[in-house]
């Protein structure tokens, strides 16, 4: 039997459990079925789901449904009326079951696991299919919703212009593409256990749970990770930097910092990054004015009221300077953890990992050891650097010379950046 027409029946059966039963909410419908049926303003997937040619078409990318569905007895679509439906749910459920990589399907179809495990299939297990399934707030749908409610909302628009969010399934890097030491993998881990366990630390008063402070040098990945984690996670990532909130008017800068606190706890549960921490949050000293000092305590008290157990924030600041910090900006962060310049085991790693696409015969333990004091992002650039100069005389491989050259010229770029032309 064609994928096309198990496509077809997949998306019957599981609109016909989805309608049927009460207890399914959308989680329990794959993604691309709850993307196609979600409903921005209800900001969900309304009951019942009604099955057209058109959601078929746009769903599986099938144009002849027809010839599809010719030989399912099971199966009728209304001419009139552009639908697909089914005649005989319990033929169909009995004909799908028994073809080939339909357990596979039911094994990623939350909806079909409830189904088919009350008819007592073996092997399927439906809290073991819905624990692995992708949740609403990965998809650009559910943040797209809660975007639009907000800009509906009084002073909406005004919180929104003040950071840039993000999708899940809109975020590319992962921890697949991150070298990480031992120290930082454990913080990591950390994090994904208070949010697994969140309701967990609600019911035993740990409140100040989920702050967490990124410290290193420019290009050691703290941006990476933080994005990383919104996206191990499935929690939307909301970016501020605290360059962009502070306001020619000091006054203004307080309200926008609260605006942003605002907006997190409106899109929880997500990420709320703040990149340049110590635009705002540095060292107090009697000489400065009163406006900036409240901008400061504005910072602190909302880190203060902000919380991961009771608003599904997880909080994560970056700084590249951590010796600006205020004292009393260090003391609201739980965890800090910190990236330091890659040694030359990290930088091959990192090598090793930038190049596993790219084709060629590399010796990245050679480049690692002429690079030492390079950070992460810096490594990327000389393989971004080697391959446009392969590219540019047509060559698609990379040789170790195209490496070393790159790191040359790398090399050559800091001197005339650090050069005060005296």
């Amino acid at each position: 039997m064609s994928g096309e027409t198990l496509d077809i029946v997949e998306l019957l059966l599981t609109a016909e459990v989805y309608n049927k039963y009460s207890e399914m909410d959308v989680n329990d419908l794959p993604k691309q079925i709850r993307k196609n049926y979600w409903d921005r303003e209800k900001k969900t997937v309304p009951k019942p789901i009604n099955v057209s040619v058109s959601d078929i078409k746009n769903i599986y990318e099938i144009e002849d449904i027809k010839s599809a569905i010719k030989s399912l007895p099971f199966v009728d679509i209304d001419e009139l009326q552009f639908t697909v439906k089914l005649t005989a749910f319990d033929m169909g459920a009995d004909w799908f079951k028994k073809q080939d990589g339909a357990m596979d399907r039911i094994g990623n179809n939350p909806a079909l696991s409830f189904y088919f495990e009350k008819k007592e299939t073996e092997g399927v297990s439906y809290e073991s299919t819905r624990s692995k399934s992708a949740p609403k707030e990965v998809d650009r749908e559910w943040v797209d919703s809660l975007i639009t409610e907000i800009e509906q909302e009084e002073g909406g628009e005004d919180m929104l212009k003040l950071a840039h969010i993000e999708a899940p399934e809109d975020i590319m890097q992962t921890f697949e593409d991150i070298v990480l030491t031992d120290e930082q993998e454990d913080e990591v881990e950390k994090i994904v256990k208070a949010i697994q366990y969140r309701e967990h630390l609600k019911t035993i008063g740990m409140y100040d749970i989920g702050k967490l402070l990124l410290i290193g040098a420019p290009g050691t990945g703290k941006t990476s990770v933080a994005r990383a984690v919104s996206h191990r996670l499935s929690l939307p990532f909301v970016e501020v930097r605290l360059s962009m909130v502070t306001d020619q008017y000091l006054g203004e800068t307080a309200k926008n910092i609260d605006r942003v606190f605002t907006l997190a706890k409106r899109l929880n549960p997500c990420v709320l990054f703040i990149d340049e921490f110590d635009f705002v949050a540095k060292k107090r000293t009697s000489d400065e004015s009163a406006a900036l000092k409240r901008a400061v305590n504005t910072l602190l008290k909302a880190i203060d009221e902000v919380s991961l157990t009771n608003d599904g924030v997880l909080l994560i600041a970056a700084t590249n300077h951590p010796n600006m910090l205020d004292t009393a900006a260090w003391r609201r962060f739980d965890e800090v953890m910190n990236f330091p310049l890659p040694d030359m085991e990290m930088r091959k790693m990192i090598l090793d990992r930038v190049t596993s696409d790219i084709d060629g015969d590399l010796d990245t333990e050679e480049i690692a050891q002429i690079t030492e004091g390079y950070a992460g992002s810096d490594l990327r650039m000389v393989i971004r650097e080697g391959v446009l100069s392969a590219l540019m005389e047509d060559r698609k491989a990379l040789t170790q010379d195209d490496l070393k050259k790159a790191v040359e010229n790398f090399n050559q770029r800091e001197i005339v950046k650090s050069d005060e032309y005296a």
